[in-house]
């Protein structure tokens, strides 16, 4: 019997471990994670392997940390870049837990350095997007890189370790629910963890388990937008202008076709291109080291379609495509932009005789037209012009595309303003998995909100 059970330890999940041990040190917590320890965590991909062996459970997504673990650790520190908080307090609210939880990372060994906090630096680059039809969000950001953010995520552990109970390589399998109040957590083993308190933070990885899970418990969830596109890899001078300056710039677009948004998504100067599985589904992303440097900067370009009934299914409709790209290449695709507005498909040799290397080696070149809806790869050429605008060369023939990049965020979960699940008492629900954030420091901090109103009660 527990005070709190914690679902996923992920930033969300740590978080929220952290402040109670904070509040009430003689509370028993358990924190429960279906991967490996920090140390113990793994991709045999970036270890040799020249194709992604497709684990059953991917070592870059699953494990201490969460997905965000091997990530190049951007705490984005602003309400309005990551996430959905202001949806459920005020402005002032969510800026006092992203300035508490960035003090913890601090705390935990993150650096100091954070970028673009120079406002006459920002208001010219914000003009010069004005100019191309271009919106650009002030977030500053506090670059860990993959590194250091590892050693960061491993001090919370080691700290955590003898103050809770962690339960590594085990999943959660039901909830127990009982006269419309949670009572704990049967695991994938058969054993059964009650608790007061339940919080779920399943992350990415773990967003379509909670989608069924709450199904099963019609408990009331909303369709969230549906983010697909694919990454952009480019000579890191193209971008130095801006990523000097910014180090990372959220750029929104909306295409005079569709009228659709993109946005840029996790820029990684001097980074490289990654691959990652989700239950078997290889899909793109991007990390960048704080002290290891390619040529090359990369970053995501993602159209967001928010769908209307009957359509329940974002997590569905994302696999779906990135798995017609697997089909296709065995896994990645790689084309270059000339290659897709000439209407063939990129071939290594082709690949071989551009100016720019691919980072990823695995990917196979081929013709993402085949793979992309219309609608979504329209508005991603028309997004490619007006990046070029501002950072010429982004519409080189040479630049790559690689594909597809898929967020699967869970349908949001109908939620109170203290985060707690609506129908069912003491069921908090937190982080990117149940759509109430999409990055590490509200994540973050939506750990520390619920702690906060647990401890309270």
């Amino acid at each position: 019997m527990y005070n709190v059970a914690i679902i996923g330890a992920g930033p969300a999940g740590i978080f929220s471990a952290l402040e109670i041990v904070k509040l009430k040190p003689d509370w028993k917590v358990v924190l429960i994670e279906k991967g490996d320890k920090i140390e113990d965590r793994k991709c045999l991909l970036r270890e040799g392997y020249s194709k992604c062996p497709t684990c059953k459970k991917c070592g870059l997504l699953c494990g201490w940390g969460g997905a965000g673990a091997f990530s190049d650790g951007k705490l984005t520190l602003t309400p309005d870049v990551g996430g959905h908080l202001v949806d459920y307090m005020s402005r002032k609210e969510v800026e006092e837990l992203i300035d508490y939880s960035d003090k913890l990372y601090l705390e935990f060994g993150a650096t100091d350095e954070v970028f673009g906090t120079d406002r006459k630096t920002f208001d010219e680059l914000e003009r010069q997007a004005a100019l191309a039809e271009l919106k650009l969000v002030h977030s500053p950001v506090r670059h860990l890189g993959t590194e250091r953010s590892l050693d960061v995520l491993k001090n919370m552990q080691d700290y955590l370790m003898d103050k809770i109970t962690i339960l590594n390589n085990v999943s959660a399998k039901n909830l127990i629910v009982e006269c419309e109040q949670v009572k704990g957590i049967i695991l994938d083993n058969g054993e059964t963890i009650e608790a007061e308190y339940t919080i779920i933070a399943p992350g990415r990885e773990g967003a379509d388990w909670l989608t069924h899970e709450f199904a099963k418990n019609k408990i009331g969830m909303v369709n969230n937008a549906v983010d697909v596109g694919v990454r952009v890899e480019l000579p890191a001078p193209v971008f130095e202008p801006i990523t000097n300056k910014l180090y990372e710039s959220k750029l929104i677009y909306y295409s005079p076709t569709f009228g659709d948004a993109v946005r840029t998504f996790c820029m990684n100067p001097n980074g490289e291109v990654v691959q990652e599985n989700y239950n078997g589904i290889a899909t793109v992303n991007g990390h960048s080291y704080a002290n290891i440097k390619t040529r090359n900067t990369n970053f995501a370009l993602l159209v967001s379609e928010q769908f209307t009934e009957p359509f329940k299914e974002p997590i569905a409709y994302g696999q779906r495509i990135a798995s017609l790209a697997n089909m296709l290449g065995g896994g990645i695709l790689v084309q270059r932009f000339g290659d897709l507005l000439d209407g063939r498909r990129s071939t290594p040799d082709r690949i071989k005789s551009s100016i720019i290397e691919p980072t990823l080696k695995c990917a196979t070149p081929g013709d993402l037209s085949l793979v992309l809806p219309y609608r979504q790869l329209t508005s991603i050429i028309e997004m490619l012009y007006a990046l070029d605008k501002i950072a010429p060369g982004t519409a080189s023939r040479y630049t790559l595309l690689y594909g597809i990049e898929v967020k699967f965020y869970s349908a949001r979960v109908k939620l109170t303003n203290d985060l707690e699940t609506e129908g069912v008492k003491n069921l908090f629900t937190i982080g990117d998995g149940a759509g109430v954030t999409r990055g590490l420091i509200q994540a973050s901090a939506s750990g520390v909100h619920v702690a906060r109103v647990i401890c309270s009660r």
